[in-house]
């Protein structure tokens, strides 16, 4: 039986200072990645990422870059100097601005001696409906452009590592496909739509699955984080 822990990233997409402390603390050290998108850096910025570093966790820093090219790589450069793993940008963005980024933060991550974060390219949001066709147009792009992975639903990532060898980064996990879409009917807060379970993304070879709400909004995160991970086997 593999273990799936190095590979979960915890989604802290919470507007509490002191909720993304007790998170973090209840999931280390089996918990090594936690990622941060806009709700979280809007509110607290770095000193978010410092809380992780801290407990010496990776930081998946979410911001779905996509602007003009200088502006991409400029705003990226702040990101080794915060030392993160990995970030993402937006892949309709175009290969110009992406290929630009990657060229200049691996420059820049050398001069400085520092590690270069991986770039994930996000396809299309798993709260839209998407074609298979539309995701690897798009990730073909993007390894082009010098991401080392892509953000896709389960339902896409077995054919994107397939044709385009890049890494896999699932999000919408739910504890079990049929519950997800019980619960998505139930409450409208549930807003993603190409939802999967732990075992569907094992199956399609997803190489980290990201998961907020499940362990997030649980009484006990460590064991909703446990029970998830057993219910992949």
């Amino acid at each position: 039986m593999p273990d799936l822990w190095p590979n979960l990233v915890v989604a802290l997409d919470l507007d509490s200072e002191q909720k993304i402390k007790n998170i973090v603390a209840k999931l280390t050290p089996k918990v090594k990645k936690f990622k941060i998108g806009p709700v979280a850096y809007t509110r607290f910025g770095p000193e978010a990422i410092s809380w992780v570093h801290k407990k010496s966790a990776e930081v998946f820093l979410d911001f779905k870059l996509y602007d003009i090219p200088n502006t991409m790589a400029e705003t990226a450069k702040a990101f080794v100097d915060l030392g993160i793993w990995a970030f993402t940008v937006h892949l309709k963005a175009g290969r110009e601005s992406i290929s630009t980024l990657t060229n200049k933060i691996s420059k820049y991550a050398k001069e400085k001696n520092k590690r270069t974060p991986l770039v994930f390219g996000v396809t299309e949001l798993t709260s839209k409906e998407a074609s298979l066709e539309q995701i690897l147009s798009l990730a073909k792009e993007g390894k082009e452009a010098g991401v080392q992975g892509v953000v896709c639903s389960v339902w896409e990532a077995k054919a994107i590592k397939e044709t385009t060898g890049l890494l896999a980064v699932t999000p919408g996990i739910r504890p079990s496909y049929a519950k997800a879409l019980e619960s998505k009917q139930e409450s409208s807060a549930d807003d993603q739509k190409r939802t999967a379970s732990l075992a569907d993304a094992v199956k399609s070879g997803s190489d980290y699955f990201v998961v907020g709400r499940p362990i997030v909004k649980s009484d006990n995160p460590y064991k909703a984080a446990e029970n998830l991970i057993e219910s992949a086997f």
